[in-house]
């Protein structure tokens, strides 16, 4: 069987990968800290195979328990491939250098670039005991290729991950090939995070007007389209190990 791991699977872009690999008949198991009822519901009133773990990404042991246990689960049923969605992602703190707050800061990191980090390197590890082929999938930001006045964490994080995706694909053509890992773009997308980047003030986002004129003007992708353009590359394109590909190259 196939097995899809999705992180941040209980809203926007997360549940729509969720639900769209339900219906390709892969085990899902979703992970963040509530759980998607209608997931839960789609997945029951259909037979298929899904599990959801509670997890707060921002917490390093909480990461090491939960993605261990999650490992033990997959590994004992010998998957024929894993799919690894490194999807969850925090925008805040919004704010500008100088006024920004140590907690915030921390989560970002933890959350955007040491939590993919540290997930990619189980599955990579556990695969090499096995035949079995891991994709991971890094989802990304176009912030991660220019500074954004107010968004320097993100913008950081999101560049390390690109760095990150690009360096391991160096490593894994030599010493596993069977293993890809790629980033993803998804553009703006109609989402919590763009409601949350649109109640931010003037004085710490300087391109807030140009986020609201988004939500206005109906110019924001929706979650579902994106997912799926995302999971037809994963599933029937072959995706290049160590590229970063955007929404639009897709769509």
């Amino acid at each position: 069987m196939k097995y899809a791991i999705i992180t941040g699977a209980s809203r926007g872009l997360g549940e729509a990968i969720a639900k769209r690999l339900l219906q390709e008949q892969i085990a899902v198991i979703s992970v963040s800290r509530t759980e998607n009822e209608d997931l839960k519901s789609f997945a029951n009133q259909k037979g298929l195979t899904y599990k959801h773990h509670s997890c707060n990404l921002a917490l390093e042991n909480e990461v090491q328990e939960v993605f261990l246990d999650i490992a033990h689960y997959i590994f004992e049923n010998t998957p024929e491939e894993i799919y690894l969605f490194n999807n969850a992602g925090v925008i805040e703190p919004i704010h500008i250098v100088g006024n920004l707050e140590q907690a915030p800061v921390i989560r970002n990191i933890q959350v955007n670039l040491i939590a993919p980090i540290l997930l990619t390197n189980l599955f990579f590890q556990k695969a090499g005991l096995t035949s079995t082929k891991v994709v991971a999938i890094n989802i990304t930001s176009g912030a991660a290729n220019r500074p954004i006045e107010g968004w320097s964490i993100y913008c950081s994080a999101k560049a390390g991950l690109n760095m990150f995706t690009q360096t391991a694909a160096l490593e894994q053509a030599e010493k596993n090939p069977n293993n890809k890992i790629i980033a993803f773009s998804p553009g703006v997308m109609d989402t919590d995070m763009q409601e949350t980047i649109r109640s931010s003030s003037k004085d710490a986002f300087k391109e807030l007007e140009r986020f609201k004129e988004l939500k206005e003007n109906n110019k924001l992708l929706r979650a579902e389209t994106v997912g799926d353009a995302l999971v037809d590359l994963v599933l029937n394109g072959e995706p290049e190990s160590g590229r970063i590909y955007t929404i639009n190259e897709l769509i």
